[in-house]
């Protein structure tokens, strides 16, 4: 699909004005709160997108009690039997670096070199954390001020499937068949769908969710979660030889004996690892967080067995110590659902080829909502949303990745028009 230059301005116009509002609103979630969604501050992005739906039309918008909302576009008049598809993008942002009070920057016309976030003095992004920035070079980039993260991951989701509403709404011309809109929270702390009205959903969906220009993305991580409680016996210091049984102490020695070379830090591509991610805690008891990563589940049984080996072999080495240990299986390979349906994948790399750019399809060092919903049954692979260093006070984004996965949206909805429902 040929895009004018005028439907282009407009297209990059208009999503980063959405872009630079929605970062701003604080949408943080909590992994310790028991709330649904986790965060009430999510609701207030979700109220404001359930406003804008409403004035480009769509129907039966829904912001739901566990924060989800859902949204039909009716179809070109031409295309009511086409078959439906779903977009989807997550309200909230990860709670690794604070998202609060959020600044956009946009830094017109990068001509190469550091990138200053001036907020934080000797805070720059560089080549060796972005080498993609020499392909920018001449292009507007958009960062925060350096003592947040952007919201990018996934603002800039958000931000680009609104504005391809409002693309339908102002140019009739480009045709689309029934398309559900779905906003998510709670994405970040692993329960993106763990309420979600599936029968909301259609059949075939998409996620708008981080990743670089002409990512399409269909495997990710096979996901564990270990949650452990070292608990020990607290006697006074200055009488505890033979006695006391150091929780904390001990859950320390424990974690170093996970190998440094399986470390995030460490490790890239299809490598898997071991994410030590919270532990605190005293002579009494601790308490730690270990997420468990690889795409091959086989590997991931192995990493199990290692530190269910480990847990025995430290009660030995620590009588009266005792170690408990919470397993709990977060998400499956998504490639696992989808390489069935490949035609879901192989509209998507079209929709992307026609926006210009070349199909990269990396294994996500992560998750998704579309991997918990391809298990679902719904498949759901991932189509790029145009940033970089997520998670990251480093974070950024060109306009220019705005602007395409706008485009890509039009031409998916296009080309899934001209398919018809079984």
């Amino acid at each position: 699909m040929n895009l004018s230059v005028e439907v282009q301005d407009y297209i990059l116009n208009d999503v980063i004005e959405r872009f630079l509002r929605y970062v701003k609103v604080w949408t943080t979630s909590d992994d310790e709160s028991s709330t649904k969604p986790s965060s009430s501050n999510q609701l207030e992005l979700a109220k404001i997108l359930v406003e804008e739906l409403k004035e480009l039309d769509l129907e039966n918008i829904i912001l739901d009690k566990f924060g989800y909302v859902y949204a039909d576009l009716p179809p070109s008049m031409e295309f009511e039997k086409a078959q439906p598809i779903g977009l989807i993008a997550h309200l909230d942002t990860s709670n690794a670096v604070s998202g609060e009070d959020v600044k956009p920057i946009v830094h017109k016309n990068y001509q190469g070199g550091p990138i200053k976030l001036p907020n934080v003095e000797d805070l720059y992004i560089t080549l060796e954390d972005a080498p993609e920035l020499e392909e920018y070079i001449g292009l507007d980039i958009i960062t925060s001020s350096g003592d947040t993260l952007l919201g990018a991951d996934d603002k800039a989701g958000i931000a680009e499937i609104m504005t391809a509403c409002k693309i339908w709404q102002k140019y009739p011309e480009f045709k689309h068949g029934p398309i559900t809109i779905c906003f998510t929270p709670d994405e970040e702390i692993g329960k993106g769908t763990d309420n979600i009205n599936k029968s909301r959903l259609p059949e075939a969906c998409y996620t708008l969710d981080g990743g670089k220009m002409g990512e399409l993305e269909y495997e990710c991580f096979d996901a564990w979660k270990a949650t452990f409680k070292f608990i020990g016996l607290s006697v006074h210091p200055g009488h505890a030889k033979n006695k006391m049984i150091n929780a904390i102490h001990i859950a320390s020695r424990f974690f170093s004996n996970i190998p440094e070379s399986e470390s995030p830090e460490h490790t890239e591509e299809r490598e898997g690892f071991f994410h030590l991610s919270d532990l605190k805690g005293n002579e009494e008891a601790a308490t730690a967080k270990l997420l468990i990563r690889d795409h091959d589940s086989e590997k991931n049984k192995r990493r199990i067995d290692y530190i269910k080996s480990l847990k025995n072999t430290f009660e030995v080495l620590y009588p009266g110590l005792k170690i408990e240990i919470d397993l709990l299986h977060q998400y499956k390979n998504m490639l696992f659902y989808l390489e069935k349906d490949k035609h879901v994948i192989e509209i998507a790399k079209k929709a992307i080829e026609e926006s210009g750019l070349e199909v990269d399809s990396p294994a996500i060092r992560g998750g998704t909502d579309g991997a918990r919903l391809s298990e679902m049954g719904i498949p759901t692979p991932n189509i790029f949303g145009g940033g970089s260093l997520f998670h990251s006070r480093k974070e950024f984004i060109p306009t220019l990745g705005l602007l395409k996965a706008t485009e890509v949206i039009l031409n998916l909805a296009h080309l899934w028009s001209l398919e018809q429902k079984k």
